[in-house]
């Protein structure tokens, strides 16, 4: 017996006093020590999925810590790079029926029904398993061109600059044959990931991906098929970093080849609509083509400096079916070929040379409606059609007439006052369009819109008002140009050409604005 006034420890709180010394990684192995290798059979499923059916992550949100586990375990089972992420684990934050709420979700490939990154692929670098659904990324067919990056509305795609390519979960599809859990629905500790078999999302479905979440791309653009489930009702929801403003990747070359190309179309159309007015024996119509080849090979040039693996870009007609880059790309080459004839039919036949000319326009009206097709189908808010069409359109409309101007002044064309005023007018036009627009969408109920006017008005703020100064200088120079010509031609010139490079730098500073405040949902966490 003990002595009388000495507590006697009960067992269950000995027990519990042995609980609280236990780490996270004892208790974990105590779960599962005597599973014998069953820890993970009820996370995955036993059949594999039959007609109309594909496997899917289903994650259960309440279960769900924040902890990562999930996105370590990917990282180090698929070898993954320094930076390189597969599944991301974000934030929300908001408001619930009884207060405030904050939500961790981890996300990853949604293997979607219609994903965006096989349509726009243009080497056909994905492939959609037709029995589980699995979309796989094959990195050997890859040229790094990051248009699946654009095209897959969450952000999923992964950019690996040491290799040159795109990489992206493929939810361990070896793992899922072998009967193993992917890498992560075996990391996470409290079993918030798990496989599960499920109904293909149809084209009239409209899958509610993130409960709670309004500010989500439409489900019905690729058709998602990650399940999403919590027990908690009457979420309203938004990310937790919504008002963190990050300027979306610059895609320089990309820049520099669509306002070159564009440059290169204008010149070629005004070369169509003033060479009639051409004195006899002027060089000016060689001159307008030469520099429109000049353009369009500078842009494409560029272009390859967007590729992880140039050398392989041949491949690019293979996703010509699907993909408007392909479309782009096979029209480009053979119309900066079609301007080479063109020059070479001006210089040596020239009676045929306005018939050469209007051939090279009409591929490069083509591909200029294939570059505005590139941006327009990845459904990203501040890439509309009418907003790309508007700015790819005015940058031919303001460097063709500035090239054309100096063309004219340089080699004796005609129409060098009426083109360089026109050119003046439509550079202010359109900056003038460019910052009301900037100012309006910041007001607009769209939050993705919204962010990309906040953006705008503040960290790209400054190269906002560097494009309006380099516009500013060009159409005072153009205009200074005008001026002179009758009495100077040769000062008029010079000035014309400074005139011409301020014009080019401002439309190249408007361009990588156009990607650097695009501000499109994605998913939390990306």
């Amino acid at each position: 017996m003990s002595a009388p006034g000495l507590a006697v420890p009960r067992l269950l709180d000995e027990l519990l006093a042995e609980q609280r010394t236990l780490t996270a990684v004892d208790r974990f192995s105590r779960v599962h020590a005597d599973l014998e290798g069953r820890a993970y059979e009820e996370r995955i499923p036993g059949t594999r999925p039959g007609e109309g059916q594909q496997y899917a992550f289903r994650v259960d949100l309440d279960a769900c810590t924040g902890c990562k586990a999930c996105v370590t375990a990917c990282h180090s089972l698929n070898g993954l790079d320094a930076g390189e992420t597969w599944r991301e684990v974000g934030l929300l934050v908001g408001s619930g029926p009884d207060g405030p709420v904050q939500q961790t979700v981890t996300g990853a490939c949604h293997h979607c029904e219609d994903p965006g990154c096989l349509s726009g692929c243009p080497v056909r670098a994905y492939e959609k398993d037709p029995d589980t659904g699995i979309v796989v990324h094959l990195d050997d067919q890859c040229i790094g061109c990051r248009y699946c990056t654009l095209t897959c509305p969450y952000d999923v795609p992964s950019y690996d600059a040491t290799r040159g390519i795109v990489r992206k979960c493929d939810m361990c599809t070896g793992r899922l044959a072998a009967g193993e859990p992917p890498a992560c629905v075996q990391g996470c500790p409290n079993g918030a990931i798990t496989i599960a078999v499920v109904d293909r999302p149809g084209p009239g479905d409209v899958p509610d991906l993130l409960p709670g979440l309004a500010d989500l791309p439409d489900g019905r653009i690729t058709r998602p098929s990650t399940l999403y489930e919590t027990r908690r009702e009457g979420l309203a929801l938004r990310p937790g970093a919504d008002d963190e403003l990050r300027p979306a990747p610059a895609h320089d070359p990309l820049a520099a080849m669509l306002v070159l190309v564009q440059a290169s179309v204008g010149l070629v159309l005004f070369d169509l609509l003033v060479t009639p007015f051409d004195a006899e024996g002027s060089w000016a119509r060689p001159a307008r083509l030469g520099l429109a080849l000049a353009a369009a090979g500078l842009g494409l040039a560029a272009s390859t400096a967007h590729l992880g693996r140039p050398l392989y870009a041949f491949r690019a007609f293979l996703g010509v079916r699907t993909s408007w880059m392909s479309r782009e790309i096979l029209v480009l080459g053979p119309y900066a070929g079609s301007l080479a004839a063109a020059l070479a039919v001006a210089l040596w036949v020239p009676e045929y040379a306005s018939a050469a000319s209007a051939a090279a326009l009409a591929l490069g009206v083509v591909g200029g409606i294939c570059s505005v097709m590139i941006y327009v189908v990845t459904r990203r808010p501040y890439w509309s059609p009418a907003r790309s069409a508007g700015r790819f359109a005015g940058s031919a409309l303001v460097l063709g007439t500035a090239g054309a101007a100096l063309a004219a002044l340089v080699a004796g064309g005609a129409g060098a006052v009426p083109l360089l005023a026109l050119g003046a007018a439509a550079a202010a036009l359109k900056v003038t369009l460019e910052v009301l627009d900037a100012r309006r969408v910041a007001r607009l109920p769209v939050p993705a819109l919204a962010r990309s006017g906040r953006l705008l008005a503040g960290p790209l703020r400054p190269r906002l008002v560097l494009r309006v100064g380099l516009a500013a200088a060009g159409v005072v120079l153009a205009l200074a140009a005008a001026a002179a010509a009758p009495v100077l031609p040769a000062a008029a010139a010079a000035v014309a050409a400074v005139a011409c490079a301020a014009l080019l730098c401002a439309e190249l500073v408007e361009r990588h604005l156009y990607f650097t405040a695009e501000a499109g949902p994605g998913m939390p966490g990306r």
